[in-house]
């Protein structure tokens, strides 16, 4: 089943469950979806789902920070609500160990030498980490691992 097909499923579910919370998010997630598929002309694939829900988590965890730094702790707390709504459809998380795992296997498969070489391996590692790893995190590891 597409993760289009399971948004839907989970919308429906969410209405004859009357979780409110859940149906709204689920919503805005199916409205960004379908916005890039009008602009581009074309139909998104699992990967670029994912893509844009990563966008989505990223977007809702920068305004979670403001608020908390607000001092806005219930629209902090609707912030975090959609977060783990919308993590429900991404793909399992990578934990330390496999990313530093996947990083120096980058390296490796690139030919990395130096900071110099980033970009070729953030392109290996890009479409293996996708949805699955904040590329802020990667993008640290790799630094990291081409100046040791």
């Amino acid at each position: 089943m597409s993760l289009l097909d399971q948004l839907k499923d989970a919308q429906k579910d969410a209405m004859r469950a009357k979780e409110k919370v859940r149906l709204g998010t689920i919503r805005m997630a199916l409205a960004a979806i379908k916005q890039i598929e009008i602009d581009e002309k074309k139909t998104l694939n699992d990967d670029e789902i994912i893509s844009v829900l990563t966008k989505m988590v990223k977007q809702r965890k920068d305004s979670f920070n403001q608020y908390t730094d607000a001092g806005r702790e219930e629209l902090a707390q609707v912030e975090a609500d959609e977060i783990a709504v919308i993590e429900s459809f991404l793909p399992a998380q990578l934990d330390e160990a496999e990313l530093a795992n996947l990083v120096k296997d980058a390296v490796a498969q690139s030919g990395a030498a130096g900071m110099q070489d980033m970009g070729k391996v953030m392109a290996v590692l890009k479409p293996q980490v996708q949805g699955r790893a904040d590329m802020g995190v990667v993008s640290q590891q790799v630094k990291a691992a081409l100046t040791a």
